[in-house]
């Protein structure tokens, strides 16, 4: 009658249409989720939490609850509405006569609520099979009475009704009329006549009236809220639903028809218990009023119960809902019950019915919206054992029954639906840092993979540019312990592209009875998470290292994410020191080292691997066309103190761009110069290394026009937009070493770098071209180390290894001279073009 009074037939046929589409959108994704696998406590929230997570569950219980909660007091104050209605005494008048024997006044009505409540609260007490019979007799009561009304459009005769409605101290009196049957009757009805709602004061709007009557349509969800007692959730939850929501919304149609044919607007708008005055019996219609409003707060009573159970039992909350966790002996939650009726008692102190109606609105529809998100999760993810054997459902309905919840959300009242949305944003939130982590599966990973898979597919390899070029790393790690300032080196090299961590454990799967890498992939997910750093993790099993890492190479990655860097650590006598123990992540009181990981190699032990196989990994990824990047020393990189000290100048980065072991081709444009340029440019536009200015060396001969070279060089850094500061370094003292070398023998072994220039195709030198000298390299490392001030790190050409491996031993050796007592350093050579001067 309010809805109708207020509304007309037409809307209010309208707002029964988009209230159930609503709610059937969100019924059928209730039964898919119901018959997806075995359904426990909590009903809404148990299904929400188990598809979306802990965060979105735990969030979305809570605003259920207080969902269930306010609307339990809702129906409350309506039975208190419905009782005052009937025996309560007139305004007024001081005494009241017959049956109308009930003070009324604000403390009087939360009085007749609160043992109204207490009536709920002892039923609910007892458990779900006492609720379960009463609400069946209830069931019976209801249609009773419904058939009665039913009978009685067609049986009374045509009537007026007085109604008697408050007027400040005194009452006013005016006229509806009950017509039967009348054309007359149902055109007046047709439009919208939206007046002041005579329990409030409040002038009514399309919304206002959406709001209350939004919530009967709510019990949809009171048979998933009882999932827990329910002995075949899956197979009663679909058919239980479904049938309720079609059966009551013909009865609300026909209802609402049969209302507007034979019943005036002011009778409608003004006496909201009119239905009595026209039964052919009515105290049995107020006997109706009474019990379906009963059944309504007591379902909305246990359905908060059962769902803060459910809360209680996940821990999402930890000690502040411990208490809810008690049960009886009989399993009823009797401890949450008591809370639940706790907190609708406090909700009772609002006094009207319409006053939280659009709040308790808001939250269901919140509740739905999220329902209907689990389900669209659940399918756009196309997880394997997502198979619900209901399947009268599509991610379409899903969709829509989202977007209908969110559009009426926002018509009914926009700052409750505000508030809402941002108290439901502090509860994700919350639970996203604070909560235990759950074994229950997150959909976020289903989806994430889902999404991936997708677009690894469109990462076509064929279409890679120059321009796009990023590096994308593998470092060879042979125990974290003595790498943590390499791994985060490293980080801040990969530009946002592919940083992959490799480790090669040397065994044989044939002679083991499962596989030892499984039991250490944990503890390397932990390194990079204590870390920080964006890595994924990759191990391998193989008879040496060289093998190890030629497996990495070929198989690491996937579609056009593999990686295009090869990073080791330097082969030298250094003794490794432990990283781990010292790094801030693992410093605090509360952080353990992880145990995860064998102790370091001791300085007299014997390596995993010779020089010659260390140099043979180099040889292996030139020729697989990775470029190889050798880190010396980076673990006594400080980069925190580095970056943040105040002193002058800043921090540097010092880039030696020529051959050092090949005097004799120093060029500063080939592919591994530029390269080694890209490295260091990335480097510094690292966030962490901002502050640090490049600085370029440029190795001049007298007589060779320096400055010549200067402004070719200058202008090759403005074409690639680095930013960098050019010094002239005079080096006749050193080359002149190199050239007063005896040469070699006629056909000895060709110099170490010649077989590059010669597969490079870019110069050819004679094949007796002299052999670098240990002298030569020594001079070399000091005219490096004279350059001051001390950079944070450097960054040297690499030369590629010899094509005779006997002479790999040598090539290491050199290296070792010319980086000795350098500092943190990096050894780069670059097989592929990765600079571009095109927009």
């Amino acid at each position: 009658g309010f809805v109708v009074g207020h509304a007309g037939l037409y809307q209010a046929l309208a707002m029964f249409a988009v209230a159930y589409f609503i709610i059937g959108m969100t019924v059928l994704s209730v039964c898919a989720i119901a018959t997806n696998g075995a359904l426990d406590a909590g009903g809404a929230y148990y299904m929400i939490s188990r598809a979306l997570g802990p965060e979105f569950g735990g969030s979305i219980g809570i605003m259920f609850f207080l969902a269930n909660v306010c609307g339990s007091a809702l129906y409350v104050l309506g039975l208190v509405e419905a009782v005052v209605d009937s025996f309560g005494i007139p305004p007024g008048q001081k005494v009241g006569a017959g049956v109308h024997v009930l003070p009324q006044s604000y403390w009087y009505e939360l009085l007749y609520g609160t043992v109204l409540l207490a009536l709920c609260l002892l039923v609910c007490l007892v458990g779900a099979s006492i609720y379960a019979k009463a609400t069946f007799l209830i069931f019976l009561i209801v249609a009773g009475v419904l058939g009665t009304i039913l009978v009685s459009f067609f049986a009374t005769q045509p009537i007026g009704v007085p109604i008697r409605l408050p007027y400040f101290n005194g009452s006013e009196t005016e006229n509806g009329s009950f017509t039967g049957f009348s054309l007359a009757t149902l055109r007046d009805n047709l439009g919208g006549g939206y007046g002041v709602d005579y329990t409030t004061g409040q002038m009514m709007s399309f919304s206002s009236v959406f709001a209350v009557m939004f919530n009967g349509c709510t019990g949809i969800m009171a048979g998933s809220n009882m999932s827990g007692d329910l002995k075949r959730p899956s197979y009663s939850i679909p058919r239980g639903t479904i049938s309720a929501v079609l059966f009551t919304y013909l009865v609300y149609n026909l209802l609402a028809f049969l209302m507007c044919a034979t019943c005036s607007r002011t009778l409608l708008q003004k006496d909201y218990g009119f239905l009595r005055d026209i039964s052919i019996f009515p105290p049995l219609v107020t006997v109706g009023i009474y019990a379906a409003t009963l059944s309504a707060a007591m379902s909305n009573l246990i359905g908060a119960s059962r769902i803060l159970y459910a809360l209680a039992r996940d821990d999402l909350f930890g000690r502040a809902l411990v208490l809810a966790k008690k049960t009886s002996a009989s399993g009823n939650p009797v401890m949450a019950v008591i809370l639940s009726w706790l907190v609708v008692q406090l909700v009772l102190f609002s006094g009207k019915l319409n006053t939280i109606a659009g709040v308790v609105t808001t939250f269901f529809l919140l509740v739905y919206a999220t329902v209907n998100l689990a389900c669209l999760a659940l399918e756009w993810a196309s997880a394997p054992n997502f198979r619900p054997t209901f399947r009268y459902f599509t991610w379409h309905t899903c969709l829509l029954g989202i977007a209908g919840c969110c559009v009426m959300m926002f018509l009914i009242s926009p700052v409750s639906a505000s508030a809402s949305l941002g108290f439901l944003l502090l509860l994700l939130l919350a639970l996203h840092y604070l909560s235990p982590s759950s074994t229950w599966g997150y959909i976020s990973q289903a989806l994430i993979f889902h999404q991936v898979r997708k677009y690894l597919l469109m990462l076509d390899v064929r279409k890679d540019h120059v321009k796009f070029w990023r590096p994308q790393m593998l470092l060879m790690v042979q125990n974290p312990r003595g790498s943590a300032r390499l791994i985060d080196f490293v980080n801040d090299l990969k530009k946002s592209g592919l940083y992959v961590l490799g480790h090669v454990e040397l065994q044989d799967l044939d002679t083991l009875p499962s596989d030892p890498l499984q039991p250490q992939q944990d503890s390397w997910l932990s390194l990079v998470d204590k870390l920080n750093v964006k890595a994924f993790v990759s191990l391998t099993l193989a008879p040496s290292v060289r093998h190890g890492v030629r497996q990495l190479l070929f198989t690491s990655g996937l579609g056009g994410m593999r990686p295009n860097t090869l990073v080791l650590g330097f082969y030298d006598d250094a003794a490794p020191q432990d990283g781990l123990a010292r790094h801030p992540a693992f410093t605090s009181a509360r952080e353990e080292v992880p145990l995860g990981f064998p102790p370091l190699r001791a300085p007299a032990a014997p390596k995993l691997l010779s020089a010659r196989e260390y140099v043979g990994i180099v040889a292996d990824a030139l020729k697989m066309l990775r470029n190889v990047l050798l880190a010396r020393q980076l673990e006594s990189l400080d980069k925190a103190w580095e970056l943040r000290r105040a002193a002058s100048p800043p921090p540097a980065i010092h880039v030696w761009p020529v051959n050092l072991l090949r005097p004799d081709s120093a060029r500063y444009a080939d592919t591994c110069s530029l390269f080694l340029l890209q490295m260091a440019c990335v480097l510094n536009m690292a966030r962490a290394w901002r502050r640090a200015h490049l600085r370029l060396f440029l190795c001049v001969e007298a007589g060779a026009m320096p400055h010549a070279q200067e402004e070719k060089l200058r202008q090759l850094l403005k074409d690639l937009r680095i930013q960098a500061q050019i010094q002239l370094v005079p080096w006749d003292a050193v080359t002149r070493l190199h050239w007063q070398t005896p040469r070699g023998p006629p056909g000895g072994p060709a110099p170490i770098g010649a077989a590059e220039e010669e597969e490079e195709g870019s110069v050819n030198y004679p094949a007796n071209a002299t052999q670098v000298s240990d002298e030569y390299v020594c001079a070399a490392n000091k005219l490096v180390l004279e350059q001051s001030p001390t950079p944070a790190v450097r960054f040297l050409y690499l030369p590629r290894p010899p094509a005779d491996t006997s002479l790999y031993p040598l090539y290491l050796h050199q290296l070792e001279l010319l980086t000795r007592g350098l500092g943190p350093t990096v050894l780069v050579h670059g097989v592929s073009a990765v600079t571009s001067t095109q927009l």
